[in-house]
This record gives C-alpha cells, structure tokens and sequence, in this order.
C-alpha cells in the first residue's frame, strides 16, 4: 500500500496497499519500541453488522472478532510508525493488521522478506505493547511485490507449515491473506496460499482467517475469480473476502460501492450463495487520503462506505493504514505518502470509522491544532457544527472559527475537510 519507501523486498508501497495492477512495497526502517500508555478503551456500544456473532465468540485475548474485522493495517517497521497505544487512546481501536510476512529465502516466513521471525525484535515489542493495552494483532501474509511463501513452499502444506511458525510465534488468533502480485496471477501460487489458508483453519481452531484482494469496478478481476473458484475446489470458506476499491478507476465512494455490490454477485455465483450470505461473507479494505493512482478517499467517502457496510452487513471494514492517518506536514498534499494521507484531517480520522464498525463509539478528542484567530475576535454566531446533526441545503454552522453554510443535505462531513467540491462552503472566519 505505501508508496513512498525506499526500494526492498518488502509487501507494499508507500502510498498504499492494495490496488488492482499494482499494489503496495513496504521498505524496512525500524522504528523503536511502542510506548504504554495508560487510559482506558471506549466501551462496545451500539449494534453494528459485526458485532453480534463476532463478540459471541470471544477469542483467547478476550477480543470479539468483530475487532479483527476492523483492524486497520499498520507497519511498524516503514513509513514513520506511530505509537500504536497512543492510537488506542485517542480512537479506541482494540487491534490492529500488522504488515506484512513474506518469504526471506527458502520458505522462510520473514517482516517483508528481510526480517526473520526467528530475529526480529521490533514486532514482538509491538505486540506486547499492544496487548497490554487490553489490545491484539492480526498479522498479514502477502501485500504487493515480494516473494510470497506460496511461490516458493512448493505444496500447501509446506506453505502452511511456513505461516504455522508466525502464528504460534506470535500467538495468533487472526491472519490475513493479501494475494496480490506477483502470486496473483500464479496458479501454483494461488493453490498453495489457498490450501495454506485453509489448513491454518483446521488445524487452529477459531483461527479468523480474512482474504484480501484486488478490487476493480466489476467487484474483482479475472484473476480475482480465479482465486474465488480455486477456494471453492478446495472447499475453503474463510471468514471474509475482502476486495480493495481503489487504483483501479474509482471516483469516489459510490463507486467504491458499486464495486461491493457486484463482487456480493460474484460471491453468490461463485459459491451458490444468497445475497445476505455472500455479504455476510464479505468485506471491504480502503485506502485513506491520496491512493497510487491519484484518487482521492476523504472522510465523507469513508463514511459513505461504512453507511453501507453497516447496512449491508458486510464481515469486514478496513483500511490502508494508520501509518497515513495523518495530516501531512507543510504542503497538505504533497503527492504520494506512506507516513501521511494527502488530505486535510485531524490525526487519526480515519482510524475512528473502523472503530464505529467495530460497534465502539471513539472517544471525543479536542482539536489537533487550535482553531484560526480572527481579526474581530468574539464568539461565532452561527450555531457550532455537530456531527450527529442532519443539515440541509442553506444551514449554517460555525467550526473551528470558521462559518460554514451547507450546499446540500449532509450528516457528519467534517466543514473543514469538505474542500472545493464538498458538501460545506466556507464563508470565512467568525
């Protein structure tokens, strides 16, 4: 997913994580050992599509799986690593998808192909941070680029017996397979992280297994299919499949959802599946801010999507990657970015909508930076904008010293990231 690094073997690219051509590289700049920072977590409230069976099942950490399916990514070795208990803290996200296992050499499991498990010391310091924060970690065996363990394992169990290693290693109660290139369009490939997947499962019993892949604008491609039938062959049901709507000619987050919906069909055709099952068996993973292609995800567009996730009941909502989730320095789009998201926000915005789908409400934060002075310093007149408001046409707000007026009907769209083209008009300071 990120794009910005500098060259290696890694799985994904500074900018992003999972696109249709092309996906992300990860490079390895290790980052220190995450900090414990004490707080509490927001409590579960409210009801969403993953909550009920998900918290059912409660794992060995005291997760519900409901957290596993809305573990946004993060690397803790590339891309300026943030503090993954002070994100606890200021969203209430529980766990999250660390990036990414693949082969360092002879079917070796390895951080992104250069780190063996069997050495590295960072993650294992990310992890216990993590948990002792009342938290977890998935962990996720692929990305974009590199040498997958399924190209060079040889068989299934081989490629199993290579993941098997991460998940006792770790103690591991939720993986993920991202296929992307170059084992995308491997038959062989497919077959073995297929199979590999799916002895995971058997032989780990409530395992949370989520398949991660390319989304294009008929829901997946050729290739695409092709893993769904070669899952099908073997029998192999994982939790969700998860298609990435993104750097593949999406406008927007209609689009985005257009593509869920025709993917939902080639689930039921695929697998005989109703509509309800096959979104019961499906999930989303978006790319935050500015994506490889140059298309632009802000936080309306995610809420956009979480509208219908939760609507639809769909397993999984995540997204490419904490490292992003914040402003960037100086110039707010300064093109591609793997430490940051190319689009105004306040830290860790896109963060809060995984939680909302987790069915936790993030805690209230002050503003990241203090509102604009004034020339005529006082208080604004217009009523303070609130996300849980409905506005139409012609309302007005003020925020953030800012006054506002609404262009159309809105509900929770942030006035000061709506930009040109969005829902809010900014009429100046108060």
């Amino acid at each position: 997913m990120e794009r910005a690094l500098p060259p290696q073997q890694s799985g994904r690219q500074p900018g992003h994580r999972h696109r249709q051509p092309k996906r992300r590289k990860a490079a390895v700049a290790v980052a220190g050992v995450l900090g414990l920072v004490a707080g509490g977590l927001a409590a579960l409230a409210g009801s969403g599509p993953a909550v009920a069976a998900a918290d059912a099942a409660q794992t060995g950490t005291g997760l519900g799986s409901n957290w596993y399916a809305s573990a946004p990514y993060l690397m803790p070795e590339d891309n300026s690593p943030p503090d993954a208990a002070a994100v606890m803290d200021a969203t209430g996200q529980k766990a999250f998808q660390l990036a990414f296992i693949l082969d360092k050499g002879g079917c070796s499991p390895a951080w992104g192909g250069t780190s063996s498990i069997d050495t590295d010391t960072t993650m294992p310091a990310v992890i216990q941070a993590i948990r002792a924060k009342g938290g977890d970690v998935s962990v996720s065996v692929g990305g974009y680029g590199g040498t997958k363990l399924g190209q060079t394992c040889g068989t299934p169990e081989a490629t199993a017996a290579g993941y098997q290693k991460v998940v006792t290693k770790y103690g591991l109660k939720a993986v993920d397979f991202d296929l992307e290139e170059p084992e995308y369009e491997n038959a062989a490939a497919i077959r073995n992280e297929i199979g590999a997947a799916r002895i995971l499962q058997r032989d780990n019993p409530g395992l949370y297994v989520s398949i991660t892949t390319a989304g294009t604008n008929a829901g997946t491609g050729w290739f695409g299919q092709q893993m769904l039938n070669e899952a099908k062959a073997q029998g192999f049901t994982p939790d969700n499949y998860s298609i990435m709507p993104f750097d593949g000619g999406f406008n927007g987050a209609a689009a985005q959802t257009d593509a869920l919906v025709r993917f939902n069909r080639l689930l039921q055709t695929t697998f005989g599946w109703s509509e309800a099952n096959a979104y019961a068996h499906e999930g989303v993973s978006l790319m935050n801010g500015r994506t490889d292609a140059a298309e632009y995800f802000r936080q309306a567009d995610f809420q956009t999507v979480l509208d219908f996730a939760l609507a639809h009941k769909l397993a999984r909502y995540t997204y490419w990657s904490v490292n992003r989730d914040r402003q960037c320095p100086g110039t707010v789009d300064p093109g591609l970015s793997g430490s940051c998201s190319s689009v105004v926000q306040n830290d860790w915005d896109f963060t809060k909508f995984t939680v909302r789908f987790a069915g936790a409400t993030p805690p209230t934060t002050p503003p990241t930076s203090p509102p604009p002075t004034s020339s005529s310093p006082g208080v604004c007149a217009d009523p303070a904008w609130s996300a849980a408001t409905t506005y139409t046409g012609g309302a007005k707000v003020s925020y953030s010293g800012h006054r506002y007026h609404a262009k159309w009907w809105t509900l929770n769209e942030n006035p000061s990231a709506s930009g040109q083209w969005g829902v809010w008009s900014d009429d100046g300071p108060c």
